[in-house]
């Protein structure tokens, strides 16, 4: 089965445009994350998959056929809203039976299919339980279980778990991306919560000003950003101008030999994580710099430098420290193979 295709998709309010040529290819099974700043389009293209909303152009594609225009109902899809909009006035198990019952379901079947489910969503006998009587995170997995009892194409969630405190919202993650491999459903969450991206999705897409500006595994998109957006947008990272020349490159008034410049670029910017800035004793053709600040956060030490006119981050594990106090001169070493070329 071939999953969504996304073709040339545009779609515009009036003068303005929302999406913007977006072409996308989610493999049947796979997991993808749409992930970006607020407005960047990433809630309009899932209303469109939904059918919630019409391309102003372009074509959707669910395995082979094209859905463009057919409305929400008969799309064979499941959907977690934000708000996750379970009826509070029936119990647990009547919720999940909802769109099994106005399909005209028998209620023997619905039953079969509302326990299936509480089992996989780990609320066996909560089926006659109150929905205002559940905790938030409870209410989370009855969303998804009632979404879920029609066994659709295509699951899609909005947002799911922003209500959600941080620890259950991590627990949350990790559960849904365990049910959804246990049932190999292609899935599409929006979402602007990095750390969920990363955590969950096989395919992450970063989205900024209606556009799509890279769609990659999650280490490809932290380890190997596109530009420097998405180098910002993703984790914390350094972005530090360079100039080249044909001697080699200079970064923060040092020559860094082993960098690989492409062949004419005379400038740009370098994405390097902190995790891998290394500190040493100044010299020996080390970045010359200033220690300005060191936060301990625990399970990390971020040690924060000024060098040429830069600030530069680096962060180690607490069991490998840097000695270094504020004031004190310090060196930057970089690693060729950890620093990604991007165009200023």
């Amino acid at each position: 089965m071939s999953g969504l295709t996304l073709q040339n998709i545009v779609k515009q309010f009036g003068q303005f445009t929302a999406v913007k040529n977006v072409e996308l290819t989610v493999p049947h099974g796979t997991f993808v994350c749409l992930l970006g700043p607020s407005g960047c389009g990433k809630t309009t293209l899932m209303r469109m998959v939904a059918g919630l909303d019409l391309p102003t152009s372009g074509a959707i594609q669910l395995d082979g056929k094209d859905i463009t225009n057919v409305p929400t109902h008969k799309r064979d899809l499941g959907m977690v809203f934000q708000s996750l909009a379970l009826f509070p006035h029936l119990t647990v198990g009547e919720n999940i039976a909802y769109s099994l019952r106005i399909r005209g379901i028998g209620k023997e079947e619905q039953k079969k299919r509302v326990d299936e489910l509480l089992s996989m969503i780990h609320l066996t006998g909560y089926a006659d339980r109150p929905v205002a009587k559940l905790s938030g995170g409870q209410r989370q997995r009855v969303a998804i279980a009632r979404a879920l009892a029609i066994s659709p194409k295509l699951f899609l969630l909005d947002e799911p778990l922003s209500a959600l405190d941080a620890k259950l919202r991590e627990a949350m993650q990790v559960e849904l991306r365990q049910l959804q491999q246990r049932l190999g459903i292609t899935t599409i969450v929006v979402t602007h919560d990095q750390r969920e991206a990363m955590t969950m999705a096989d395919t992450v897409v970063v989205m900024n000003s209606g556009e799509i500006r890279q769609a990659a595994a999650p280490v490809e998109i932290y380890r190997r950003p596109a530009d420097t957006f998405v180098a910002d947008f993703i984790g914390m990272t350094n972005l530090i101008d360079f100039s080249a020349d044909s001697t080699g490159a200079n970064v923060l008034g040092t020559p860094v030999t082993g960098l690989a410049i492409p062949a004419g670029l005379k400038s740009g910017v370098l994405s390097v994580r902190p995790e891998d800035v290394h500190l040493t004793a100044p010299g020996n053709g080390a970045i010359s710099g200033t220690v300005t600040f060191v936060r301990d956060l625990g399970g990390t030490i971020e040690t924060f430098v000024e060098a040429g006119g830069k600030q530069v981050v680096a962060v180690s594990m607490p069991n490998a420290r840097p000695d270094v106090t504020v004031g004190q001169a310090v060196g930057i070493q970089l690693n060729p193979a950890d620093c990604v070329v991007l165009k200023s």
